[in-house]
Parts: C-alpha cells; structure tokens; sequence
C-alpha cells in the first residue's frame, strides 16, 4: 500500500527528561513513521518508558521540540496526545471491571446528550473486524481474559481516533497464541498506515514483528536498524555497549532428589473463590521446575500458599526436606506453618514474590536495611562470603549492577527493574534448599535476565529445588528441567522442557487436563 503522507508521523528533536539530577532523556532525536512497527530497546533505565511516556502526556519534556505531521505540538496531558492522535497502552491496565467493554471503552469522552451504547457497540465491531479483534462489547472486563482487556485497551484508543499507537511490553502475560493473534491485528494496523511502537525485552518478538529497532542507552539515544539487517546478539550488543553472550547454561540435574513435596492442595481466596484445585507435584533438589500459565492461573497462590501466606484447605500436604539430612526422609510438613513458624523450624526457604515492594522488600529502607529484614547466615554462594548487611548489600549491587547513589537510598525510589535485583540477591543470599522465584526477571533488561538465569542455575547445581514461575516460554523452555502447567488453577500437564514444545505447553496452558492424566 502507497501512502500519501511525506513526513513521519511524529519526529523528536533533543527531547531532555530530568528528574532531579539524574538525565533520563538526554537530548534524544528519532521518527516514528507511518505503515511501520518500531521497537524500542535498552536496558533497565535506559529511558524508553520515560520518553514515551512524554509522547502520552504523561511526563512534558524539559527541552526538545515534539513534531506530529510536521507540525510543532504541546503535549501536556493525554487528553492533548489523543489530539495528536497518540494513544498509548500500558502494561498495567486501566479498566473498571464492573464495567463492559463498551462502557470502558466510552468511559470519560465527551459527548453531548445521552449516551447511546448501541450505537458504540455498532462502532467497536466495526473497529474489531477491521482489524481482526475478537470482542464482545457487552461483555464484563470481570469475566474477560487478560487478552481480551488487554484488545479493549486497544480499541479504546482506536476509538479515540488514534493512528499512533505505543504499546509497553504487550505480550507479559499473553500465552504464545495470543502472542500470534496480537502481531496479526498489529500487521493489520501497519497496512492501514497506523505507526506503532513496541516496548519489549523480549528479542525474538522484535525480529518477528517490527520493521525498525531504535536502541537506547543510558538516556541516550545510539540509533536505529532495519530488523532484516540485524540479530538478536548485534541488538544486546548495542543496547549494552559490549559484547554480551547469550546463552543460558542447562547442566542435566545431577543427584535430583526430593526437596518440596506437595500433596492435593486446594486454595481459596477472601472472596471464597477456589484458586488453587488438588494441585500436585514434587519439585526436586538439582532440577529447575518451571511453572507456566496465564495470568490468574494460580501461579501467586501456589508460591505463597507453600511460604505461609494463603490459607490451604484441609486435606492438603507440603513437606520439605533440607540439604544434607538423608534422615529426613518423612520431611518437614509446612501446612498450616506461619512464615515465622516454617523459619524456626529449620526450613530453608527463599522466596522472590511477585509483589516486589508490597511483600518482597520496605520501600522506605535501602539496601542495606532490606538486607537486614533476612538472615544474612554465614555461607558460600554468590553473596554469603560471611559479610555484615552493608558489604553484602554492596556485593549485590556490584553483582547485579544495581543502579543507586548508594546502599541506604530508599529502594522505592529506584526502577522496577533495579528493586527486582535486590530482591533476588537478598533471596540467593540466604543459601537454601528451596528457592521460589515468582516473575524473577519481569521488567529487567536481557543483560540482567542472563545473569539471573546463570545465578538461579548455580542454585540448582548446589542442590537446591529452584521453583520457576516465568512468563516467557522461550525462557522456561530454554532454562528448565521440568515444566509444570496450570490452567485454571489445575495441573493441565506436566512435560520435559528439553523435549516440549511452545504449542504443546501454549495448549495446556488454555485447557484442563485430560481425565486420568497424572500430573
């Protein structure tokens, strides 16, 4: 399709972002065109958010000059970027749940006299079969899948008149066939003659989808590539200034022997809803089991149900068996324990939850004091060399490269991705036989990610049971020993990641398993 536009749809010049001293933004100058999908790639902090945050209204630039069509604009508030025809969709959505698609898609426009809701429906469908959608408009977003809100936050925009359109890492939570649909409408807009903007950490999505890769670093912006010209190494390559290996090391498990026993547990949540059914599995020392599902699937429940944290049904076992005590073959049963009770008894349990800041860490302390809220026990891993809180907090920091003016700033005032490093160093530091990772990487860049795989597999060679909730399935594919799938908070499967595939654990993923099938 030939489009008549000459110009690019929007184009930066010297756009600055400060936040106090630090420079998020440094003088930035790119294009975003018509007819194509952009990525956008760089590390933790690198300023991709920020600087489309500023195209959304949602930040307003210190310096530089925004232009859409050519044309010098202001953009101070979202409601300035949707007449600019920007519309931007992010990673946590925005939708009222007791409402319908409809409603949340109308929600906040102003129209003159009554609202008709028909006559909205008629124009969403016809917005989905333009470009390939599946949505009922009347449906509630209480009832929907995590890809149907997210297609509503989609058309809403749409709705709304946009042509450009910014998406933050859009598949976190997408199964692989949810991932294909996503990119078909995407390539269905680009033949429109929509611009698009993709923020991911996932690589293989941006060789798959994108026409163009604009690379930033460090506020910086280091330039752009066709997606044809280049790989996924020459890409981390530039977002990290050096050559950076790609390659997670899988060693066989070696002894695997029984860590974490769990028997026929059932979870219900405040609300009385079942959210965990007759779940069973063993996660042994020396392996790394993965735990794939959908958002809601309960992936949260499980972890936390087995730390202490969600009420467990009668019936239900969990028994733990430690490092080096073969005559503790019964194990040490951990239901109806408290946090504080499982840690007297002698269980060794990490936990890396998915609740960063509201459970994982104290936003107000900083490193060090985080370091402190855990036993800092004398060991030998990667950060247990016998040091008090605040070396082992700068061990972490080196380590993990952790971004901070120092160990006692406050932790909620560093990046997602750079709270996500404490959290995980502070766990691995503890040393233990069961170490429980929920959404590990989320938000970290590809560089950080590796070296998280590399530290969780180091446990996993020590003998500890490394349990693996991950949304990536390349990554659980690549990184795990076992795979056990959830649907609907049920075993729908249980298969060899060596040997499986993304279809089959995409498939178990959407259904519940067969009748007699052992997990």
């Amino acid at each position: 399709m030939v489009f008549l536009e000459t110009v690019a749809a929007v184009q930066l010049t010297n756009i600055t972002k400060r936040f106090g001293k630090v420079v998020a933004n440094d003088r930035i100058s790119m294009e975003i065109r018509r007819g194509e999908i952009l990525s956008l790639l760089g590390e933790n902090g690198s300023g991709k958010t920020t600087l489309m945050n500023m195209l959304a209204g949602i930040y307003f630039p210190d310096e530089g000059e925004i232009r859409v069509n050519g044309k010098p604009v202001t953009i101070a508030s979202p409601k300035d970027a949707f007449a600019c025809g920007i519309g931007m969709i992010h990673q946590h959505f925005k939708l009222v749940d007791v409402f319908t698609a409809a409603e949340n898609i109308v929600l906040g426009l102003e129209d003159e006299g009554k609202l008709d809701l028909k006559a909205a429906s008629a124009r969403i469908t016809d917005i989905c079969q333009k470009y390939g959608f599946v949505i009922d408009p009347g449906k509630k977003v209480y009832d929907m899948s995590v890809s149907e809100k997210q297609t509503v936050e989609i058309v809403k925009v749409l709705y709304r008149g946009a042509d450009i359109l910014i998406l933050d890492e859009p598949t976190a939570v997408l199964t692989p066939q949810e991932t294909d649909r996503l990119f078909d409408v995407m390539r269905n807009m680009k033949a429109d003659g929509k611009a698009m903007v993709i923020i991911t950490h996932k690589l293989h999505e941006v060789m798959d989808v994108s026409d163009r890769v604009a690379v930033l670093r460090k506020g910086q912006y280091i330039g752009d590539v066709a997606t044809c010209d280049t790989s996924p190494q020459k890409l981390t390559d530039m977002m990290v200034g050096h050559a950076v290996t790609l390659n997670i090391n899988r060693p066989e498990p070696k002894d695997p022997t029984p860590r974490l026993s769990v028997r026929d547990l059932t979870v219900y949540d405040a609300m009385g809803v079942k959210r965990l059914d007759n779940v069973s599995f063993t996660a042994m020392g020396g392996e790394i089991l993965g735990i794939a599902g959908i958002a809601g699937s309960g992936q949260k429940e499980l972890l936390e149900s087995i730390a202490g944290l969600q009420p467990i049904s009668p019936g239900a076992s969990i028994r733990y068996r430690p490092i080096g005590h073969p005559e503790e073959k019964d194990g040490i049963e951990l239901v109806g324990k408290t946090p504080l009770q499982i840690k007297q008894s002698g269980v060794s349990l990490a936990f890396v939850p998915e609740d960063r800041l509201g459970m994982g860490l104290v936003g107000s302390l900083g490193m060090t004091g985080n370091m402190l809220l855990r036993s800092y026990r004398k060991g030998h891993g990667a950060f247990t060399d016998r040091k008090a809180p605040k070396q082992l907090a700068e061990d972490v920091m080196a380590q993990l490269e952790v971004v901070t003016p120092s160990v006692s700033f406050p932790v909620r005032r560093l990046s997602g991705g750079n709270v996500q490093k404490v959290l995980v160093g502070r766990e691995i530091a503890q040393e233990p036989s069961v170490l429980m990772t929920a959404y590990a990487v989320r938000g970290l860049d590809i560089n950080t990610s590796y070296t998280i795989y590399n530290l969780l597999t180091e446990q996993k060679m020590k003998g500890v049971a490394v349990v693996y909730v991950g949304e990536d399935l390349d990554v659980l594919l690549e990184l795990c020993d076992r795979i056990l799938v959830l649907c609907g908070g049920q075993v729908s499967g249980v298969v060899d990641a060596r040997t499986t595939t993304k279809e089959e654990v995409g498939l178990l993923m959407t259904r519940f398993k067969k009748e007699g099938e052992k997990a």
